[in-house]
């Protein structure tokens, strides 16, 4: 399959970055304009605690920054994904985050200003200016901080080092996304396939095992070519981590992190111990796997395919957006009708071409929301756009329902909205499916869902855990020992009825979640959670719907333990986790019942 340059595509399925920008010349315009806003955030330096007018000003200041500059790193970044082989988008990226980091150098005054105000100083504020008020949550988040915030001159520095540490990330991506390529994949009758990153994940599950063979040695062939530059590159990563850990005084890289989501460190313990609890669990579906497919040796190649056979279940773009629709009516109207704007005014941008960014996310703005797809028609394909138009409407309601303070949201709930969508996505085609073979290829779509969602996402926080901890330790980082740590992982995970390939050993090295500080294992816990709320949504109607859209109005106007309870769920408990794994236990003997009636 040929992939077309962006110049080639339809613009129908393209995202509207218009709507931000016209241009990039009327971007670069605003963008000159509003570098003002450095004098001006100056200007407030030792003066935080002067009035209560003066602190509301400077605050709603930061409020208006942030909108405006939203919109500039949305257009800039949305551009450079569409081809990270065009340098213009990439210039004006690395322009605006140069500035950025001058503005946070700027007001990097704020936190030691604000902590600086006596607390009978600030109440008084609170009562001389109620309109302050919005903001007591924003400052006693930081206040709550005391003992990680350093003095003027230390934060000054850290601020000046924040360009330096998105390097690790930045140059991953170049590597990654456009850099590297790939040889053909060739199936069992000697055709050639283009394997990208876009195609690699449809070859896995392709019926075809010489083709998902080829595709797998292919893949990692070329990143064990780099495995070196890519093993310093996530030691940079981890390193820059402990080195911002350290300067503000947290014990660990793991601490850091989630303490600035206000989640506690047992969430991320529990969630490894409840999963390792449940492997054998895994090992149950892997060894029916390697039976369904009939194989002497499972390898890692055959864990995407398709083991139920001769089920197709390919949908168009149109026909997604019309099973989504369906799917999300027990949402209620208001929620379908955000649906549907999405699918109308072009939120989304669908196919690939050259140099696009791989993957899938949701972007959110204060003019909407940009999905980026890379969508080919599979089931799968159809799951992703569920998932991200649930990050882009949980954001779309935050935006409108919250003032601008609280209107993002904390990356430990972020997942919850997406993977909810996607549980109650299963439960519509389950429930419409009436024949026995497709129902049993839906049940192990849901298997894999689990498998790949709450195992491999667990997985991979332990590995992240394992990397910092070396970096903590002052332990090298190499490719041998990433991949043996890696190898050692799988092996752990999916049990003594698969084969832990050499190739598996280098997946790491492709995986970019490994350079978002942390985040991998709010997929394992958001999906424990959307299980939960999906099936609560689905039994109480009405009541749990109310409850949880007023989740997503919420931004992170609470605590992100506490804005989950608002939904019905305790994430502070292993039992969202204990639940989700037994309903993957109870599918596993579902399918079984069903393929031995065939």
């Amino acid at each position: 399959m040929a992939i077309p340059e962006r110049k080639e595509l339809n613009p129908a399925f393209t995202w509207a970055l218009e709507d931000l920008y016209s241009c990039d010349e009327a971007w670069q315009e605003d963008f000159e304009w509003n570098k003002d806003y450095l004098k001006i955030v100056k200007a407030y330096e030792g003066r935080l605690g002067e009035s209560a007018k003066l602190l509301l000003r400077y605050l709603q200041l930061n409020d208006e920054i942030s909108v405006v500059f939203n919109k500039l790193v949305n257009y800039a970044f949305r551009r450079a994904d569409e081809d990270t082989q065009d340098s213009g988008p990439q210039a004006m990226c690395a322009q605006l985050m140069s500035f950025l980091t001058q503005l946070s150098t700027a007001s990097s005054f704020e936190n030691n200003e604000i902590l600086a105000i006596p607390d009978e100083t600030l109440e008084q504020c609170y009562k001389e200016l109620p309109e302050l008020e919005v903001y007591r949550r924003y400052l006693d988040t930081i206040r709550r901080r005391k003992e990680h915030i350093l003095s003027p001159a230390e934060e000054k520095l850290l601020a000046m080092a924040g360009e330096l540490s998105d390097n690790p990330d930045n140059i991953f991506s170049m590597l990654n996304d456009a850099d590297l390529r790939f040889p053909d994949a060739v199936d069992q009758a000697g055709e050639r396939h283009t394997l990208t990153h876009g195609t690699y994940i449809p070859m896995m599950h392709s019926s075809d095992r010489t083709l998902r063979k080829s595709a797998f040695e292919n893949l990692y062939e070329v990143y064990g070519q780099y495995k070196n530059t890519l093993a310093a590159t996530l030691a940079a990563q981890a390193k820059q981590q402990w080195f911002f850990a350290q300067a503000r005084n947290y014990p660990s890289a793991l601490a850091g992190a989630l303490d600035g989501t206000e989640v506690p460190e047992a969430v991320y313990h529990n969630l490894i111990a409840a999963v390792r609890e449940n492997l054998p669990k895994m090992y149950r579906y892997v060894q029916l796997r390697k039976k369904l497919l009939g194989v002497e040796e499972l390898h890692f190649y055959d864990l995407y395919a398709d083991m139920v056979g001769d089920v197709e279940m390919n949908y168009t773009f149109d026909q997604a957006k019309e099973i989504a629709l369906k799917a999300m009516e027990p949402l209620g109207s208001d929620y379908c009708n955000i649906l549907k704007e999405g699918f109308g005014e072009r939120w989304i941008d669908v196919y690939e071409n050259l140099g696009k960014r791989s993957g899938a996310y949701s972007a959110g703005t204060r003019v909407h929301p940009f999905v980026l797809l890379n969508y080919h028609d599979t089931l799968n394909d159809v799951f992703t756009l569920v998932h991200e138009m649930g990050h882009a409407i949980h954001s779309d309601l935050s935006n409108w329902n919250q003032p601008v303070v609280y209107s993002d949201y904390v990356i430990f709930v972020a997942e919850v909205a997406s993977t909810c969508n996607e549980a109650l996505l299963m439960e519509y085609l389950l429930k419409i499916t009436t024949d026995k073979k497709k129902r049993a290829y839906l049940i192990n779509y849901f298997l894999e869902q689990f498998r790949t969602t709450l195992y491999r996402q667990t997985m991979f926080a332990e590995f992240e855990e394992k990397i910092n901890q070396l970096a903590q330790e002052g332990q090298g980082i190499t490719a041998d020992v990433c991949c043996e740590l890696y190898r050692q992982l799988n092996g752990d995970y999916f049990g003594p009825d698969i084969v832990v390939d050499d190739a598996i050993a280098l997946e790491w090295a492709r995986i970019p979640h490994f350079y978002y500080n942390y985040y991998v294992y709010q997929y394992a816990t958001g999906y424990a959670a959307a299980i939960a709320l999906s099936r609560r949504i689905l039994k109480e109607g009405k009541p749990a719907v109310e409850d949880y859209l007023k989740f997503l109005r919420s931004g992170s106007s609470l605590p992100p333990i506490e804005l989950l309870k608002l939904a019905g769920v305790d994430m502070s408990t292993t039992d969202p986790i204990q639940q989700a794994l037994a309903l993957f236990e109870e599918l596993i003997g579902e399918l079984e019942t069903l393929l031995e009636a065939e």
